[in-house]
C-alpha cells in the first residue's frame, strides 16, 4: 500500500481524533517536499559543469530541477550577477508521497551512524527543514559518477497551524524524530 492511501485510510482519522479536530477538511496534509542543493562552491572550484548535479538530482526526486541564478553580484562571495548558485525540486501529488515513502523507508536507515532527526526545525505554521549532508545515500546515486559529496536541504510543507500538528502529521507517516 503507497504511502498517499496510507494516508488516506488510516493516517487522516487517526490525526482528526488524536487533534480534537470536528472538520476532517482541517486535519493537516502535505502541500510539497522541496529539494535544494547549493551548488556555489562546486562552481568556485573551477568547474564549470554542473551538469552530473543536476543528474544525480533528477534521478534522487524524480523529475528535471531547476537551475536557480544569482540576482546580483556580491565581491566578497565571488559572485557576480546570473552565476547558478542552485538547484531545486518542487515534488507534488503522487511524485511527493513517493519521495516521502523511499526517503523514510530506504534512505535514512541507510545513513551511517543514524541517530534521528531533530523534532525541533519546525517553523511556526508546521513545516519541517532538515538536511542531508551526503547525497551519495540515495540508492539512485551511482557511486562511480561522484566528484564530491553535496548536501541536500529538504523542506516538507503541510497545511497544520503549529509545529506541533505538524510533528503529529509526519510521526504519523513514520517520520523518526528523536524522543
Amino acid at each position: 500500500m503507497s504511502l498517499k492511501d496510507t494516508y488516506t485510510k488510516e493516517i487522516l482519522p487517526k490525526l482528526q481524533k488524536d487533534l480534537a479536530i470536528d472538520n476532517i477538511m482541517e486535519v493537516p496534509k502535505l502541500e510539497k517536499v522541496v529539494l535544494n542543493m547549493g551548488i556555489g562552491t562546486y562552481i568556485r572550484t573551477g568547474n564549470k559543469d554542473y551538469s552530473v548535479l543536476q543528474e544525480h538530482l533528477a534521478l534522487i526526486s524524480g523529475q528535471a530541477p531547476v537551475v536557480k541564478t544569482a540576482k546580483k553580484a556580491i565581491s566578497n562571495f565571488k559572485l557576480r550577477a546570473g552565476m547558478p548558485v542552485g538547484l531545486t525540486v518542487t515534488l507534488r501529488g503522487e511524485n511527493m508521497y513517493n519521495f516521502l515513502d523511499k526517503l523514510v523507508n530506504i534512505v535514512l536507515p541507510r545513513v551511517r551512524d543514524f541517530r534521528w532527526i531533530s523534532g525541533k526545525s519546525f517553523d511556526n505554521e508546521g513545516n519541517y527543514n532538515f538536511g542531508i549532508k551526503e547525497h551519495t545515500i540515495f540508492p539512485e546515486v551511482p557511486q562511480d559518477d561522484v566528484v564530491k559529496n553535496h548536501g541536500i536541504q529538504i523542506t516538507v510543507k503541510t497545511t497544520a497551524k503549529s509545529p506541533e500538528a505538524g510533528k503529529a502529521l509526519l510521526t504519523e507517516m513514520g517520520f523518526p524524530f528523536s524522543k
